[in-house]
C-alpha cells in the first residue's frame, strides 16, 4: 500500500479522498491555486503545494506542475478526484512516465471510452446495447443535419469528449438544428478542446440508469448495483438513488452483466460507470442502450457505499496498488435505500444560473462526514468560506439511507430543512420541492421530470407573509432584549429609558415595521397590549403573537400558526427556515434608503463573472422582448442574456472574449 498520495483536485472530492486515505494511514498532498489558498481541502492534507493562478487552465489543470508537486513532496501514486484530469489520457500516461501510479484506469481505457463515437464502436462490438445514432468521424454540418434527419427528431447532439451535460443539446424540429449544432460545438471547444460531436435519436421517457463496476489488475470485474440518475436540469444530475426504483433482479443483472463486458472490452482497472439511457415501454417492461463510461469515480458514488456499506475510494486505493478486489461478485449485498441530494449554488427560478458569494451561514444537519450513515454530507466548503467563479457550483452532497426508499425520502426532505444557507443563492428549498412532487415520490421518473412538475417546482412560497413577518418581528425584538440584558449587565442597573418593550403607563402602544416581501410593501402593526400581552397586524391578519427562544431559533406563535424558525439577518435581509421552507423578507428603513436612486432602464448588465461568447445583435438592431442579444459563460457553462422588453440596441460596450465582472454594463438598449 501505498505512503502518500497527491491529490490532483480541490474541494469536496479532494477532500472525501483524504478522509479514506488518514483512516488507512496513507499520508496526503494536497495542490491549490492562488483561489484556494485557504481553502478546506488545503487544511485536510498533511502538505500542500501551490499550483498557479485562480483560473483552472492555470492550476488544476496543468499537469506538469502536478507532477512536480508529487516528485516534491515524495509521493507515489495520485488521485485525480473527478473532473479536471481525471479522465484524461495524457495525464495518466504522464504520471506513469514519472514514475508515480495513476489511481484510475490505464491511459489505453480512458482514450478508448473518453470519445463517445469509437466507445459505441467498442461497445457495438462487444455486444453492448446501442441507442440509433450518427458516431462517425466526419463533422461536416451538413453531413450531422443529413444523419438527424435520417435518425428522425427528436434528437440529441453530444460532444464527442463531452460529459457533465455540458455540449450536449436536445433538438427537436429541422428547423432548430443548426443553431442548437452551432453552440454545441462552440460549448465542447471550450470545455474539452474538442467540437467533434454524435448524433443519437433521443429516446422518449427516458431513465438515467448507470452500473458501478471495478475491475483490478488480475482480471477480475465485479458490479456493485445501480444508481438511478434520472432527475436532472439542463442535462446535470440533481438527485440520485440506489437502488433503482422498480428495477428487477433480472434486469439489474442483465445491465450489470453488459456493464462489466464494457470494462473488459477496454481491460478497465479500478472504478468506472457504465451509463445506460433506460427506454420505459407502455407495457411496463424497460430497454437499455449504452450511453457512455465515465472513467473516474463518480459524484453520486455515496449512494453506491451506503447500500453496499463498502467505502469505493478504499477499493481505488486497494487496487492501484495491486491488490485484487476485495469482494467477489457473490459476496456483494445491497442493503436499504440512498438518495444523494446535490447542494448547489445556483438560482432555479432564474435558470439555474449559478451564484457566487460568501456563505455567511452555512448550517448543516447532525450528520457523518465523508463516511456512511443515516444522514451524511460530503463537503469543501466551510462557514466563511466564498463560492468563487472559477469552479463548479456544488456547495456539497447530502446522502441519505433508509430500509425502505419512503424513509429515506422522508429522511431526506427533514436533512434539507435542517441546511441553511445564507450568501449566495442555493438549490435547497428547490430539491425539497423536487422529492415532494408526485411524479418523485411515487418514482413516476424521467429525465423529464423537471420539466413536467414546473409548476409546482418554481417561483413557490411555502413558508408564507405571516410567518415571514412573525419571525422578522421576533428576531427584532429577541436582538432588542439581548441588547438591552447586555446593557444591564455591565452598567448594574436597569434603565426604564431604555426598554424595548413598548410598555406604557396606560393603555396600548403601537410600534411600526416596514417590510417588502416578494417586491410588495407591507406595513406592520405591533401592539404591546397593557397586560404585556403582544397583537400583530400585518395585511388585513391580526392576532395575538408570541416567541419564544429555544435552541434552533423560535418557537412562534401568530394567530393559528405555530413554527420553530431559524431566523438569520444579513444587513437588511431576514432569511426565514422552518419545517415549510424556507424565504426572505427585506427590512425598509425609509430614512436609510432616502436617497437612493431608482434603477437606470434600458440597462442589461452580467449576471454573474464570466467571459463574453458572442453577442446576437448588433447597434442599431430593432429587438423583441425575450430575444437572445447575448451569450456568456461562467462556471463552465453557457448562459443566455435575452432582452428585458422590445427596442433598439444603442451600443455594444464589450467584445466577445473579454471578462466582465458581475453587474457590468454589457449592452445599452432604449427600450
Amino acid at each position: 500500500m501505498f505512503n502518500k498520495i497527491l491529490i490532483a483536485n480541490r474541494g469536496e472530492i479532494a477532500c472525501r479522498v483524504a478522509a479514506t486515505a488518514r483512516r488507512m494511514a496513507i499520508k496526503t498532498v494536497a495542490v491549490y491555486s492562488d483561489a484556494d489558498a485557504s481553502a478546506k481541502h488545503v487544511a485536510a492534507c498533511d502538505e500542500a503545494a501551490h499550483i498557479g493562478g485562480s483560473s483552472p487552465k492555470d492550476s488544476y489543470l496543468r499537469w506538469e506542475r502536478i507532477l512536480e508537486a508529487a516528485k516534491a513532496t515524495g509521493a507515489q501514486a495520485v488521485h485525480p478526484g473527478y473532473g479536471f484530469l481525471s479522465e484524461n489520457e495524457e495525464f495518466a500516461q504522464a504520471c506513469a512516465d514519472a514514475g508515480l501510479v495513476f489511481i484510475g484506469p490505464p491511459p489505453s481505457a480512458i482514450k478508448a471510452m473518453g470519445l463517445k463515437a469509437e466507445s459505441k464502436r467498442l461497445m457495438e462490438k462487444a455486444g453492448v446495447p446501442l441507442v440509433p445514432g450518427y458516431h462517425g468521424s466526419d463533422q461536416d454540418p451538413a453531413l450531422l443535419k443529413r444523419e438527424a434527419d435520417d435518425i428522425g427528431y427528436p434528437v440529441l447532439i453530444k460532444a464527442s469528449a463531452g460529459g457533465g451535460g455540458k455540449g450536449m443539446r436536445a433538438v427537436d424540429k429541422e428547423a432548430d438544428f443548426d443553431a442548437a449544432l452551432a453552440s454545441c460545438k462552440r460549448e465542447a471547444i471550450n470545455s474539452f478542446g474538442d467540437d467533434a460531436v454524435l448524433i443519437e435519436k433521443y429516446v422518449q421517457r427516458p431513465r438515467h440508469i448507470e452500473i458501478q463496476v471495478f475491475g483490478d489488475s488480475q482480471g477480475n470485474y465485479v458490479y456493485l448495483f445501480e444508481r438511478d440518475c434520472s432527475v436532472q436540469r439542463r442535462h446535470q444530475k440533481v438527485l440520485e438513488e440506489a437502488p433503482a426504483p422498480g428495477m428487477t433482479a433480472a434486469l439489474r443483472a442483465q445491465m450489470g452483466e453488459a456493464a462489466v463486458a464494457a470494462a473488459r472490452a477496454v481491460n478497465y482497472v479500478g472504478a468506472g460507470t457504465v451509463e445506460f439511457i433506460v427506454e420505459q415501454r407502455p407495457d411496463g417492461t424497460m430497454n437499455f442502450f449504452f450511453m457512455e463510461m465515465n472513467t473516474r469515480l463518480q459524484v453520486e458514488h455515496p449512494v453506491t457505499e451506503a447500500i453496499t456499506g463498502q467505502d469505493l475510494v478504499e477499493w481505488q486505493l486497494r487496487v492501484a496498488s495491486g491488490e485484487p478486489l476485495p469482494l467477489r461478485q457473490d459476496q456483494l449485498v445491497l442493503t436499504g435505500h440512498a438518495i444523494e441530494a446535490r447542494i448547489c449554488a445556483e438560482n432555479p427560478d432564474n435558470n439555474f444560473l449559478p451564484a457566487t458569494g460568501t456563505l455567511h451561514v452555512y448550517g448543516l444537519p447532525h450528520c457523518t462526514n465523508f463516511e456512511r450513515g443515516v444522514v451524511r454530507v460530503d463537503s469543501g466548503v466551510r462557514q466563511g468560506d466564498a463560492i468563487s467563479p472559477f469552479y463548479d457550483s456544488m456547495v456539497a452532497k447530502l446522502i441519505v439511507h433508509g430500509d425502505t426508499r419512503e424513509q429515506a425520502l422522508a429522511r431526506l426532505d427533514v436533512a434539507l430543512a435542517h441546511t441553511h444557507i445564507v450568501g449566495p443563492s442555493t438549490n435547497v428549498q428547490f430539491l425539497r420541492h423536487v422529492i415532494q412532487t408526485d411524479s418523485f415520490s411515487q418514482a413516476n421518473l424521467d429525465t423529464a421530470l423537471i420539466p413536467r412538475e414546473q409548476a409546482v417546482l418554481f417561483k413557490q412560497e411555502r413558508v408564507g407573509l405571516a410567518l415571514a413577518v412573525a419571525s422578522a418581528v421576533a428576531h427584532t425584538l429577541a436582538q432588542e432584549r439581548a441588547a438591552e440584558a447586555c446593557s444591564t449587565a455591565q452598567s448594574g442597573w436597569l434603565d426604564p429609558w431604555g426598554r424595548h418593550d413598548g410598555w406604557r403607563s396606560h393603555g396600548p402602544s403601537t410600534r411600526r415595521f416596514d417590510y417588502l416581501f416578494h417586491d410588495q410593501s407591507h406595513i406592520v402593526q405591533l401592539t404591546c397590549l397593557h397586560d404585556g400581552a403582544l397583537a400583530l397586524e400585518v395585511a388585513g391578519e391580526s392576532g395575538v403573537f408570541t416567541f419564544t427562544s429555544v435552541t434552533q431559533g423560535y418557537d412562534v406563535r401568530f394567530g393559528t400558526q405555530r413554527q420553530i424558525v431559524s431566523v438569520y439577518q444579513q444587513a437588511d435581509v431576514v432569511h426565514v427556515f422552518s419545517a415549510l421552507g424556507a424565504t426572505q423578507i427585506t427590512v425598509v428603513d425609509a430614512l436609510a434608503h432616502a436617497g437612493d436612486a431608482q434603477a437606470e432602464g434600458g440597462r442589461l448588465t452580467a449576471p454573474m463573472p464570466g467571459k463574453v461568447v458572442s453577442f446576437a445583435v448588433k447597434a442599431g438592431d430593432t429587438v423583441t422582448r425575450g430575444q437572445t442579444l447575448a451569450v456568456m459563460e461562467a462556471m463552465k457553462m453557457e448562459h443566455t442574456i435575452a432582452a428585458p422588453g422590445a427596442g433598439v440596441v444603442a451600443e455594444l460596450l464589450f467584445e466577445p472574449g473579454d471578462q466582465v465582472a458581475e453587474g457590468s454594463e454589457l449592452l445599452r438598449l432604449e427600450l
